[in-house]
């Protein structure tokens, strides 16, 4: 959506002058509460240990419901404030409002203050959708090409609605009931005129919802009303799912039942993004199809499965990782796409700085044995670092073995085992028998428990060069969890080589991206100030068709590398703590944090200060960027 609808006044009140919201006065006036039910609910409200809005009192008093205050709201047609009743309704904490607030009048690119709240992810798009709609009195639609009259459609070319974001839904009594990304926007209210006359009712929508509707309907899709008995159509709309998924670069499918309906959401950029909604009814026919291709248990419906199956397309293939997870709503499933490209990433392109990567070769990769650990939280990119790394050191005269779970990209050359516990071929198992394969190096998709610990200690200590994922938030936090998992210090310090930490974050839309400076809020949280950022050349995108309006287009990796030293190596021994081995490794390293990375490639251009603070864990001050500049480029 385009949010050019802004906070219409510059302070905030919370409350009008004699303590009560305006919500709250909005009932009494309807009389839809009285002062009786409101003293009430100010007397256990001044008893209540932790602070709570009347309103929250009001609706566990059961005097009002949710459905009643929107209603009462949409009615009245009283001006109020987007932040007013973002809060009065329980979506915002009168703190995070004041904070975003700040931040717009901070803000040098003019944002919106619902730009800012879904930035900051305190709301998200629906919420403000729904919100706005109670605002400005107008309907709010998900549009849907069923519903659509492709005759009104027709009155514009292809050329008018890639320059309007707006759909006409049907023809209603007061004239075409039209839906806007933005209904305020004047431009596009005037071009609407134009082709449909001055008689029309507007109406408030996703610009996501309304490209995606105009996309269909330009191109003759159609979607039928969908039985839960008819095996085709749900077939169909498995092969839907998983084509749009695949045309968005998602890495996750979520189909998630909720109490009314079901809604599908797909990871893109590491961010969930809607995509749409269907009836609650067809969900055990789409589950029980969905299971059927990962051949489980179509009868369970009481415990978690997972499985896999392969999918074919006219581009290509792709492999589906399958997770059914039981609610209370039915079974949530969430399907993994791996090996989407089938194309393995060099070490050279992963993003790693020049200097960085000059020793990661040279110190860790090149070294005849020890352990390499890749760490990082789910979603990180580690597999794909290992496989780069696995890449870049095959030849023919060196043997690589892997124990995986499950193989995601298949290299010539190295003998790959795929997990399976259904026929105990497990980790344990698998472990105990890769040394006697005679392997120079072992690569273990995921250090688990002490058992597999143990068995990348004890290959390293027998000449083996072994690489391995670990779940832990910095490069020294690989090294305190092998000490929690009661492997030994000494083992530890003579055995791990190197610890790359990661993440991903979401790079700057090429085609969107414009200048921008940061705010001094944003650079405050990370221990800066708009002296020590000079000669950053700070990017960010606006939203446009290549990006799917988000600004963000693609990911970028940030790095943190440490190579042990003999001075982390006492460290170790001496079982120092995780904030001393750091400042060790800072001082006699040269390690640079994830957050410093991360800085640097934001001043570059590449990535957000937004995304930075989103992603990144801020356990150190950074140093100035003229130093990290020396430290990553020479």
């Amino acid at each position: 959506m385009d949010l050019n609808i802004s906070e219409s006044t510059p302070s905030f009140r919370a409350k009008d002058d004699d303590g009560k919201n305006q919500i709250v006065e909005l009932l009494l006036r309807e009389k839809i509460l009285n002062d009786r039910q409101v003293n009430y609910a100010s007397r256990v409200l001044a008893k209540l240990d932790t602070p709570r809005s009347m309103l929250a009192v009001l609706k566990e008093l059961d005097y009002i419901d949710n459905d009643l205050i929107k209603d009462t709201v949409r009615r009245s047609r009283v001006p109020m404030c987007i932040g007013n009743l973002l809060v009065e309704l329980g979506y915002l904490s009168l703190e995070e409002l004041q904070r975003a607030l700040k931040i717009q009048r901070e803000d040098t690119t003019h944002r919106k203050l619902g730009q800012i709240l879904l930035e900051r992810r305190l709301i998200d798009e629906h919420t403000l959708i729904e919100v706005l709609s109670l605002q400005m009195g107008f309907p709010h639609f998900d549009p849907d090409i069923e519903e659509i009259d492709q005759r009104l459609f027709n009155r514009a070319n292809s050329r008018w609605y890639a320059s309007h974001d707006v759909i006409p839904i049907r023809d209603g009594d007061q004239g075409v009931v039209i839906a806007f990304a933005d209904p305020l926007d004047r431009k596009d209210l005037e071009a609407v005129k134009q082709v449909f006359g001055n008689k029309f009712v507007p109406g408030i929508a996703r610009k996501n919802s309304i490209k995606l509707a105009v996309r269909r309907c330009l191109t003759g899709a159609s979607r039928e009303k969908i039985l839960p008995s008819d095996e085709n159509s749900i077939s169909r709309l498995v092969d839907d799912i998983v084509m749009a998924a695949i045309e968005r670069d998602a890495s996750d499918i979520h189909i998630e039942p909720l109490k009314e309906n079901m809604r599908v959401r797909f990871r893109t950029d590491g961010v969930l993004i809607h995509f749409q909604e269907f009836q609650k009814d067809i969900l055990p026919a789409l589950t029980n199809r969905i299971k059927v291709l990962c051949d489980v248990d179509i009868t369970e419906k009481r415990r978690h499965q997972g499985g896999r199956f392969y999918y074919e397309y006219a581009g290509g293939h792709v492999d589906l990782r399958v997770s059914f997870f039981v609610t209370v709503y039915g079974e949530k499933i969430v399907l993994r796409l791996l090996n989407r490209k089938g194309v393995l990433i060099n070490i050279e392109d992963v993003g790693l700085s020049q200097r960085m990567e000059d020793r990661f070769k040279e110190d860790a990769l090149y070294m005849p044995s020890g352990v390499i650990l890749i760490t990082g939280p789910t979603g990180s990119g580690k597999t794909t670092t290992v496989y780069s790394c696995i890449n870049h050191i095959n030849d023919p005269e060196t043997s690589i073995i892997t124990a995986e779970e499950p193989v995601e990209y298949i290299i010539d050359g190295i003998a790959q085992c795929s997990i399976n516990p259904q026929i105990n071929l497990t980790f344990k198992e698998t472990l105990r028998h890769i040394v006697r394969q005679d392997p120079d190096v072992i690569v273990i998709g995921e250090i688990r428990d002490n058992f597999s610990a143990e068995i990348a200690v004890q290959a390293a200590l027998t000449g083996h060069k072994v690489l391995t994922t670990f779940h832990t938030e910095d490069s020294i936090g690989g090294l305190v969890r092998l000490l929690n998992m009661n492997v030994e210090a000494f083992l530890i310090s003579s055995t791990v080589v190197s610890v790359m930490a990661q993440r991903l974050l979401r790079k700057v839309c090429p085609a969107c991206a414009a200048p921008y400076k940061p705010s001094p809020t944003d650079l405050k949280r990370l221990g800066y100030t708009p002296r020590d950022i000079r000669g950053a050349t700070f990017r960010k995108g606006h939203g446009c068709s290549q990006c799917q309006y988000t600004g963000y287009s693609g990911r970028i990796g940030v790095f943190e590398l440490l190579i042990l030293d003999e001075h982390v190596r006492s460290a170790i021994i001496d079982q120092k703590t995780s904030q001393e081995i750091r400042l060790i490794s800072i001082e006699t390293t040269g390690l640079v944090t994830l957050l410093e990375d991360g800085i640097v490639k934001a001043a570059a251009g590449l990535t957000t200060i937004d995304e930075i603070i989103r992603n990144l864990p801020r356990l150190q001050k950074p140093r100035d960027l003229g130093e990290l500049r020396r430290l990553l480029e020479g």
